[in-house]
């Protein structure tokens, strides 16, 4: 089955129970069903949507994303979400590499997307409180089951942070996703009793395939809210007694510090889960104490992948914290191969790549990018170097185009970050490369504080712990780092 027909199966299997709790709107899966079908219909006689048509969606995480998302994919179409935080001139280089056919995009989002659409004469939908939500009279649209053959065919495209460059459109087919959903289902101990906490944008990979279609595919409550904050976390927690929350790092660092949180009622939470980087030792410590609980599991992926990857499971994280676990997740295989393409030794830097049915079809129209990305057995190459350890579990050293290389020596920037994230002070570090006349490169710090320290006492606490090739020369002491949607930091700004 395509991706939406299990929207339709859960009508059938569950139809009384909540599908989406959006703020003060709450939808069963038959009513989901249903708006989903009369939106299709909507999509297809008033804008001639039909399959292999590009779709875009510049909206937040509301219940309009989600109507829109499956409406697409039931009339064969493709969805194509949209960071709502770009600029119209980077959503209108979006819109023509898509060739997109209709943009749907909200009030609370429309700005930049209105312009961007004007720019290139595109057609476009406003949708809020659409009367094709509520209307229950409307005559609900019958579409014909598509062929079996239609789960190999596209169904999502998302386009990539675009960190080093011009995003890049990632093309999934249904059957990918399926793997996708089906892994994180299973490896998270999704169930129709399960509550699923959707704060990170659907718009971003791991929030959209692993949290809604994982979800979806076993009936699981969808609670989102348009956009992160730690108040947002804490108040849906215990007012809905979700049992998943899947965040960046950040987010849990941040929620930590929130005066409310030893109040907090978090007794419904089976799993907190983190991606998009791993919490460095003293970091996941800290968190744990904060939200009381050691039921925090680290995934590790790629988009390209799906994502699918590895997984730190909670009793691995008294050891292994920063590391990205010790197997592959269902599905999925993960390897770290040397700079001789052979599998590399223990604690031997390589390439990590991953392999399994959850992988990107192809770079949107971009065959050379393509061909770059694959292994020759069809695996995804990811740009990180890791390392497996004597006891088989995976770190992930750097980025490779992030890797220092000062005096001809490599530093990997991780591990200086760690160094940095111990001292009690440090709320978040990043690490880059700069410019040096005499040795290529030097290491340069970007720090954000939680409490005042001086710069000499950081040093010290690095010299403790890093030889001193690796040690920062240069520090810069700031507010806040620069991150995009789904919490990465971008090192690019940084430079």
């Amino acid at each position: 089955m395509i991706i939406p027909a299990y929207v339709a199966r859960n009508a059938r299997k569950y139809p009384s129970q909540e599908a989406v709790i959006d703020g003060n709107l709450r939808v069963s899966w038959q009513q989901l069903d249903q708006h989903v079908n009369l939106f299709a219909g909507i999509l297809a006689q008033q804008h001639d949507i039909k399959a292999g048509d590009r779709v875009c969606l510049v909206l937040p995480n509301n219940y309009a994303f989600i109507v829109a998302h499956f409406a697409i994919q039931r009339l064969g179409a493709i969805v194509a979400p949209i960071n709502v935080k770009l600029t119209a001139s980077e959503l209108a280089y979006i819109f023509e590499d898509a060739e997109a056919k209709l943009v749907i995009t909200c009030d609370m989002t429309s700005s930049q997307a209105l312009k961007a659409c004007a720019e290139i004469k595109l057609t476009y939908l406003v949708v809020n409180d659409m009367p094709v939500f509520t209307d229950a009279n409307r005559h609900v649209s019958e579409f014909e089951r598509l062929p079996e053959q239609a789960i190999y065919e596209p169904a999502t495209l998302l386009y990539t942070s675009g960190t080093t460059g011009r995003p890049k459109g990632v093309l999934f087919d249904h059957k990918a996703l399926l793997f996708v959903g089906m892994m994180f289902a299973t490896e998270m101990h999704y169930g129709p009793q399960s509550r699923l906490l959707s704060l990170m944008p659907f718009t971003h990979s791991a929030p959209l395939n692993l949290s809604l279609i994982g979800g979806t595919l076993v009936g699981s409550t969808h609670v989102i809210a348009p956009t992160f904050t730690p108040d947002l976390l804490l108040n849906l927690v215990q007012k809905e007694q979700t049992t998943h929350f899947f965040g960046a790092p950040v987010a849990y660092l941040l929620t930590a510090q929130h005066p409310n949180i030893a109040q907090a009622d978090f007794s419904s939470m089976t799993h907190w889960i983190y991606g998009g980087g791993p919490l460095a030792g003293d970091h996941a410590r800290r968190v744990q104490q904060a939200f009381r609980s050691d039921q925090f599991y680290c995934v590790y992926g790629l988009t390209e992948a799906g994502p699918t990857g590895s997984l730190l499971l909670p009793e691995e994280h008294a050891t292994k914290a920063g590391s990205v676990g010790q197997r592959a997740a269902a599905f999925t295989e993960i390897r770290v191969v040397n700079i001789d393409g052979k599998l590399a030794e223990v604690n031997e830097p390589g390439e990590i790549h991953i392999g399994g049915e959850g992988v990107m079809r192809e770079y949107w129209r971009n065959p050379k990018a393509t061909a770059e990305i694959f292994t020759e057995d069809g695996w995804i190459r990811t740009g990180d170097i890791g390392v497996r350890d004597a006891d088989g579990f995976y770190w992930v050293k750097d980025r490779i185009k992030d890797l220092i290389i000062s005096g001809g020596v490599n530093v990997y920037p991780r591990e200086v970050e760690d160094a940095l994230a111990s001292h009690p002070a440090v709320l978040e570090a990043a690490v880059i490369g700069v410019p040096h006349e005499e040795w290529g490169e030097t290491v340069k710090a970007c720090v954000v504080l939680r409490e005042p320290i001086e710069e000499s006492e950081l040093r010290g606490h690095v010299a403790e712990r890093l030889a001193d090739y690796k040690r920062p020369r240069v520090y810069a002491f700031m507010d806040e780092l620069p991150h995009n949607a789904n919490g990465k930091v971008l090192k690019h700004q940084l430079r």
